[in-house]
């Protein structure tokens, strides 16, 4: 049985589906500069990862998305693998409440620290995971893990690790008020 969490009438957090593989791969379009996978990805990241993903809708329409997996050698990490808000969410706090929904997934009962990539230059990443971190007060830790010339050939920038641990579970309710504000205010304009 999917998981569905209702944030208002009209925005709800839930397991991705099928379905929801071309309107992702659609927004990430949109989403410049993440990087843009094949329909058949995305597809695979709404099946394969349903359960360690998030899907964001509102009205019907796919405007979240955070895909995510635990590495087999590693199953007590969730990692990060994308991050996706349409424009007109962003700044609302819902890729926040996106990652606090999934860590209290049932297939994330055993996970205890959060890991994923981000370029240098990538400030609102850095901003909502460091942000995660203080929120779950955790400790995030930070290394290179893809470097430019030997793994990019030149052509994409340092990918650096961000591994935040250890994770204190919280009350979705705790971390929700807020966007309700946010969505609220957006409405009585």
């Amino acid at each position: 049985m999917q998981n569905i969490y209702s944030i208002n009438d009209n925005l709800l957090l839930r397991s991705p589906v099928s379905s929801d593989g071309p309107a992702l791969n659609a927004l990430v379009k949109k989403s410049p500069p993440l990087d843009t996978n094949s329909v058949y990805c995305n597809l695979l990241q709404c099946t394969h990862f349903a359960n360690t993903s998030v899907a964001a809708v509102f009205n019907k329409s796919l405007v979240g998305f955070i895909s995510g997996y635990c590495p087999p050698e590693t199953p007590g990490t969730l990692f990060i693998w994308q991050v996706v808000v349409a424009e007109t969410f962003r700044g609302s706090g819902l890729a926040k409440k996106m990652l606090h929904w999934l860590i209290e997934q049932p297939a994330c009962a055993v996970v205890n620290s959060l890991a994923t990539t981000i370029t240098s230059e990538n400030q609102a990443s850095w901003a909502l995971f460091q942000s995660f971190a203080r929120e779950r007060n955790a400790r995030s830790f930070k290394s290179v893990m893809f470097h430019r010339e030997k793994h990019f050939d030149n052509k994409h920038d340092d990918e650096y690790l961000l591994t935040i641990s250890p994770l204190h579970q919280k009350s979705m309710q705790q971390h929700i008020s807020d966007l309700k504000g946010y969505l609220g205010s957006r409405t009585s304009r």
